[in-house]
């Protein structure tokens, strides 16, 4: 290879790194290393629940109340350790974290405290639903009926054109479907 060549090829392998991570620096270093264009940079998929969840927490450690897809966005609810509430938005795209609104739990008077004590996270609760119907989860969201003292996890799971309700026991981590609907309007 000549001088200028290995010039050439570190460049853009620098410039692909930084404009799309590792895989595309590689992808463009073979590319050129093998006289051919390089190959279109690769889709990148969406952060999903899971992904949104662990960078919430990662910003904002504690516990997850609820979760839901809004268009290019996640929004999440966490009591931190501190026991102060944050609403947090994560870009599906890029997988940032920024912080909407921190402050005291809204008065709370202790109720979160089911929610903190809880045996199944809305991580494991995102698993359980998915085991039990497969699909896109679309939003998670504790509940804690103080009517007849159950505690669960709403799990709501996109597939095709119907939205599926599974509820996750907050003790046992059990995944019952409780309701499915078709979605008129295709989303």
């Amino acid at each position: 290879m000549h001088r200028k060549h290995k010039a050439s090829v570190a460049t853009a392998a620098a410039v692909a790194l930084i404009a799309g991570g590792p895989a595309v620096a590689a992808a463009a270093h073979t590319a050129d290393s093998a006289g051919t264009a390089p190959a279109a940079a690769p889709v990148r998929a969406d952060v999903d629940a899971a992904g949104a969840v662990a960078a919430a927490l990662k910003k904002y450690p504690g516990v997850v109340e609820s979760l839901d897809r809004d268009g290019a966005v996640w929004h999440v609810d966490v009591i931190g350790k501190n026991g102060k509430h944050a609403e947090l938005t994560v870009d599906t795209r890029s997988g940032k974290v920024f912080t909407e609104n921190a402050d005291d739990t809204d008065g709370d008077d202790g109720g979160n405290k089911a929610l903190v004590s809880a045996k199944v996270t809305a991580q494991q609760a995102v698993k359980a639903a998915v085991a039990a119907h497969s699909g896109q989860v679309r939003s998670v969201e504790w509940d804690d009926d103080d009517d007849n003292g159950s505690r669960y996890w709403n799990v709501e799971i996109q597939s095709g054109n119907r939205t599926t309700n599974v509820h996750v026991d907050a003790t046992s981590g059990k995944a019952t479907v409780s309701g499915s609907d078709s979605d008129d309007d295709g989303n």
